[in-house]
């Protein structure tokens, strides 16, 4: 792939998706870099991040920046992060003729009636703010972005770090390196609009054994959805024609 490519966010998913291709990464803590306020972007971004320049070098943004605890019921910080941050980036990236890839969420289908949604049934959001929020900041991008790329899914570290897994919580997440591949993939291979991005449907337990043999059955809490599945068939499609 001839496009230049910068990550936003060194999390788990933002340092694999360095790992596996080299391509330069921004911190929030280490760069200062805040989401939720664009006023100095363009003296910071444009200027250098480390020897990093920004607007003439890079094509694309990997945006894999998010406030993502699924237990809060404080909507601000989600709301600042995952919406507003988001409009933030958009504006930036249409001024600078860059395009925005943006990292979702299967939790966008977190209230949806169907089995396994595919990208264009529109997703109902469930009893949290991050699935409200994400479902938001994904609308707003289809509404106002140039150029972009949504990709929802889930990732897990590897191996398994937790001592109990849920037995009733199912999707088509899988570990951070194989969720890193997928995205890749589609990134490099110039693929746009929305896709659900994961591997076979299954439970966090199920998950969770592939790694970890002594992780011991649990069950979710009331709160979180039991069921985020999604129809892959579009990413599934994609992937076969770039083999």
């Amino acid at each position: 792939m001839n496009k230049r490519v910068l990550i936003l966010g060194d999390g788990l998913l933002g340092k694999e998706i360095h790992n596996q291709t080299n391509w330069p990464i921004i911190s929030r803590s280490k760069h200062n870099f805040d989401l939720r306020s664009s006023k100095n972007w363009d003296a910071h971004l444009l200027n250098n991040f480390e020897g990093i320049m920004f607007s003439s070098k890079y094509d694309i943004i990997v945006n894999c920046m998010a406030h993502t605890d699924t237990y809060s019921s404080e909507k601000k910080l989600h709301w600042e992060t995952n919406v507003q941050g988001v409009k933030n980036l958009i504006d930036f990236c249409n001024k600078w003729s860059i395009k925005l890839v943006h990292i979702s969420t299967d939790y966008a289908y977190a209230g949806n009636k169907l089995k396994t949604p595919t990208e264009n049934d529109v997703p109902i959001h469930a009893e949290n703010w991050y699935s409200y929020t994400k479902v938001l900041g994904d609308a707003i991008i289809e509404l106002l972005s140039n150029s972009y790329l949504i990709c929802r899914a889930t990732h897990k570290p590897s191996p398994f770090p937790f001592k109990k897994a849920f037995t009733d919580r199912r999707g088509n997440f899988d570990y951070t390196p194989k969720i890193a591949s997928l995205l890749i993939k589609l990134i490099s291979n110039h693929a746009k609009g929305i896709f659900n991005v994961g591997t076979e449907s299954k439970t966090i337990f199920e998950l969770a054994k592939q790694t970890n043999n002594t992780v011991i059955p649990t069950t979710l809490p009331p709160e979180l959805p039991k069921d985020t599945s999604m129809d892959l068939s579009k990413l599934n499609k994609f992937l076969n024609t770039i083999k």
